[in-house]
């Protein structure tokens, strides 16, 4: 009667404190430039070594330019960041990706490609999209400055058991509906907070039908629910998905953790403290019209009505609406948008940009649009060349960046003007989150796409 949640995480028990939390062993723990640097000086300040330098692995990401990387980094705090980092992981010994490295990207996106996360692990960072490698079946969550620092003395952290929650989609998704859309999807069901205080294990036809980009994409999302992480349990497509890559076992070593990777799924009279269906027919490519990931709709609705929002949510719901500049009862298709972004943790994979190209080939960028179209990693990259992409996309009118966080966050030169529109494949569209002023609606890559040949908001099933 266990849940694949508790068979892994009973496994990295190291002893549970009476009336406290439990002390649980970590296996990865994935380090960038922002959330590290105290840790480091914790560590420095009490003499301490990391503990297990070999589960440590680290890359700048959320500063990193996305042009002109071989050069210095304009931004003084940017680059501090960065050079910062690259001195601790010399100085405490541990692997270290840097920009123009061919192994640097999004950390999140790097770990799943290089075979780091890997099924039945717990993996940990202290960013709060590490949900993103429950994917491959591990336990993945975003960890504080001070957990960080926790981990790299211990290579264990105090945590208190999350409860379990199935989230199960069954069916068959419909036209140019996507990984991001059955996500965008659940947080407007469950809305931002309604997945707080659980672990989400997905579930359904639907689910196991989705490539490892996908359920990268679902899982990246989990967060925004509220919820610790989410995760899948490991089947054929992950087993195919991580055979040959780097850090992957190998040879006998490979048969026998497939072996064990096959037993970690939750048993057929498992008992979750919560469980939630929904049906595929009901899901519809989607955008956001507010700001927060859980305030939208599919392409083709209109905003809800004042009326339509219950009493303790519509001061909020009016305030995002004035911020965005959007009506109530509004429908947004043909709406004008000003930047397109491709990228990000949740959608800078190859299969997006197969995706993208997929409605950009034969059309040209709209001329009122500007587009930044970033890869999540040098692998990814490497990929659009070797598939021809960069020219299918070149002679349409776009360009390929190059790998980093970008206009996911303003924390790089990719800022989006105040008072413009982004229609972004990023995973957050809080105030200021792509840049002060900036208004962001979030979408799959498919809708940005359609967005970026039109230079309004369409729904791509009209354009395939």
């Amino acid at each position: 009667m266990h849940t694949l949640f508790d068979k892994i995480w009973d496994r990295h028990v190291v002893q549970v404190i009476d009336d406290g939390p439990t002390q649980l062993y970590i296996d990865r723990l994935y380090c960038h430039e922002v959330t590290s640097p105290q840790a480091f000086a914790g560590l420095r300040e009490r003499g301490l070594k990391c503990f297990r330098p070999d589960k440590i692995f680290c890359m700048p990401d959320h500063n990193t330019p996305t042009h002109d990387q071989d050069k210095q980094i304009e931004d003084p705090v940017s680059r501090r960041q960065v050079e910062t980092l690259k001195q601790n992981a010399d100085d405490f010994g541990l692997t270290y990706y840097g920009m123009m490295h061919k192994d640097n990207g999004i950390i999140h996106v790097v770990g799943p490609e290089k075979g780091l996360s890997l099924p039945g692990m717990t993996i940990v960072c202290g960013d709060s999209h590490t949900s993103t490698h429950g994917a491959v079946g591990a336990l993945a969550f975003g960890i504080g400055t001070s957990e960080v620092e926790m981990v790299m003395a211990s290579q264990c952290i105090l945590q208190q058991k999350p409860k379990s929650m199935r989230i199960t989609v069954n069916g068959k998704l419909g036209k140019c509906v996507t990984a991001k859309d059955v996500a965008l999807f659940l947080m407007s069901k469950l809305t931002t907070s309604g997945a707080t205080g659980y672990f989400v294990e997905y579930s359904g036809s639907v689910i196991e039908n989705l490539s490892m980009e996908g359920r990268l994409t679902l899982c990246n999302l989990s967060i925004e629910m509220g919820a610790r992480g989410g995760f899948i349990a490991p089947d054929e497509i992950t087993f195919e998905y991580l055979k040959g890559k780097e850090y992957a076992p190998k040879g006998d070593d490979w048969d026998r953790a497939v072996r064990y990777w096959k037993t970690l799924r939750s048993d057929d009279d498992a008992v979750f403290d919560k469980e939630i269906c929904f049906d595929a027919a009901d899901i519809e490519p989607r955008i956001t019209y507010g700001t927060n990931p859980g305030m939208g709709i599919g392409i083709t609705e209109n905003i809800p009505l004042v009326d339509e929002i219950e009493i303790t949510g519509r001061e909020s719901f009016i305030k995002s609406l004035d911020y965005m500049g959007f009506k109530p009862g509004e429908n947004l298709l043909g709406h004008k948008v000003d930047y397109v972004f491709l990228g990000a943790c949740t959608n800078g994979r190859i299969e997006d940009f197969r995706a993208f190209a997929s409605i950009v080939k034969g059309r040209r960028k709209a001329d009122n649009i500007i587009a930044w179209l970033v890869p999540g990693s040098w692998a990814v990259e490497r990929q659009i060349h070797e598939e021809g992409l960069d020219k299918l996309l070149s002679d349409a009118g776009f360009s390929i960046r190059q790998p980093g966080c970008s206009a996911c966050l303003a924390m790089n030169d990719d800022k989006i003007p105040a008072g413009k529109y982004s229609v972004s494949t990023s995973n957050r569209n809080f105030e200021g989150r792509q840049g002060p002023g900036a208004r962001t609606i979030l979408a799959s890559p498919l809708v940005a796409a359609a967005a970026a040949v039109t230079g309004v908001i369409t729904d791509p099933r009209t354009l395939l």
